[in-house]
């Protein structure tokens, strides 16, 4: 069967599309980044598109011609500078139920979410809610599936912070704690998956392991996955996460995607359960304990879990030291500029001043912005490169200076490797 992924280089959509590969399937992904997704899943076909652009039939209609099936395994959690929530959960797929109509009909597999309870009225809920209910109406051929707390051998968002805060050193401070948690393997959803192309199952499923869980419960059992100690829990009132929530939502905005902004919160505070009026699927489902067991951690994934929650002090302070490198010789301009009197006349230094001050702000604003970040880091690791041959040329002195003005140069570049082998999100 010819079938069209939508996200299907993201965290589902990656093990769904090797999974109806593996099937015989001709598989054909959407993705924003073509050129990354086809060498990280070369069997594929695959076309540039990004949902939230997509929101007229004519839109989908050539993309359905050669495809008699379609997977959305695409989602949005909050707005941001990357993502437009209503546009690709609701506005799209609306557009898609219409073109698969005009088509003269096509399967349509949903993977969505449990859109009752916490943070239902939430646009990353309401809208997939919006979105079902007109599948459901439009008499296409169709699937809804609805994953709780989806785990895997890699790790993104939610599952991702989960391994970071089981490796949190001494001991574990939590915010709810308590709230009830569901979990699936993410290779049980992909089992789903290829029986609902099948026709095997189809209709409105929920897909959650037998037994509840807390959030204390799963940490404790990344932890042990990981191969630590057990460590103390701390159990932190909620208004303990609001400045970590408000700062998440700002790095939204500017690209981020933390799961640790507002919706997740919102989530997370009455519990990721099924919903548990629907029908479960007529095969088994894996625990969380059977799902870790059967893929054992290594010491990348401790370094991964250890690594994550610095990425973000990484790029803010990557960014503050930019921005303060820039700002701080404009206290006094002809103090600094006498660095670059040795090669230029007294305007020529103090204009090169302001042009460096200049660069070195744009580039500690640049890496603040998710699009711009990893061109910015690339940027600081040639600027500061083109710093320190020049002052090695022409004032080699500072190298022993009692404050170390070129010495300090080579931990802010580590730290921009460190910054760029962390950036990607998946």
């Amino acid at each position: 069967m010819k079938i069209l992924i939508l996200g299907a280089s993201g965290f589902i959509g990656a093990t769904v599309l090797q999974r109806l590969i593996s099937d015989g399937h001709h598989v054909t992904g959407l993705a924003r980044d073509v050129a990354r997704a086809a060498n990280r899943h070369g069997h594929a076909a695959w076309v540039k598109a990004d949902l939230s652009a997509m929101t007229k039939p004519e839109d989908w209609l050539p993309l359905l011609q050669d495809h008699e099936a379609v997977i959305n395994c695409a989602g949005a959690l909050q707005d941001g500078l990357s993502d437009n929530v209503a546009a690709t959960q609701e506005t799209a797929m609306l557009a898609l139920y219409t073109a698969a109509r005009q088509s003269g009909g096509k399967r349509i597999i949903q993977i969505s979410a449990g859109v009752e309870g916490g943070g239902a009225d939430l646009p990353f809920l309401a809208t997939k809610r919006r979105a079902d209910a007109e599948l459901s109406r439009s008499g296409l051929d169709s699937t809804i599936l609805r994953p709780a707390l989806v785990v895997g051998r890699n790790a993104h968002g939610g599952t991702a912070l989960l391994r970071a805060l089981a490796a949190m050193p001494m001991v574990l401070p939590l915010v709810y704690a308590a709230s009830p948690m569901e979990t699936v393997s993410v290779d049980d959803v992909a089992e789903a998956v290829s029986r609902a192309v099948t026709g095997s199952i189809s209709g409105d499923i929920t897909l959650a392991a037998p037994g509840i869980l807390t959030l204390g419960d799963a940490v404790a059992l990344h932890r042990a996955w990981l191969g630590l100690r057990p460590a103390p829990r701390i159990d932190l009132p909620p208004w303990c996460a609001r400045p970590v929530t408000i700062v998440a939502d700002l790095a939204g905005r500017l690209g981020w995607r933390s799961p640790l902004r507002s919706t997740a919160m919102a989530v997370m505070s009455e519990g990721v359960i099924g919903e548990q009026d629907r029908p479960a699927p007529p095969f088994p489902l894996r625990s969380l304990r059977q799902t870790l067991s059967s893929h054992p951690a290594g010491v990348q994934d401790l370094w991964f879990a250890r690594l994550y929650l610095l990425k973000a002090p990484v790029i803010v302070t990557l960014s503050l030291f930019w921005l303060l490198s820039g700002l701080i010789p404009l206290a006094e301009p002809a103090r600094a500029a006498a660095h670059f009197q040795p090669l230029l006349p007294p305007a020529g230094a103090l204009a090169m001043l302001l042009f460096t001050c200049a660069l070195d702000v744009a580039l500690g604003l640049a890496v603040l912005v998710r699009p711009f970040a990893r061109r910015a880091l690339i940027g600081m690791l040639l600027l500061s490169a083109g710093y320190l041959l020049s002052a090695t040329l022409v004032e080699p002195a500072l190298w022993a200076d009692p404050l170390g003005p070129l010495v300090k140069v080579l931990p802010s570049i580590l730290l921009t490797l460190v910054a760029l082998a962390t950036l990607d999100e998946r």
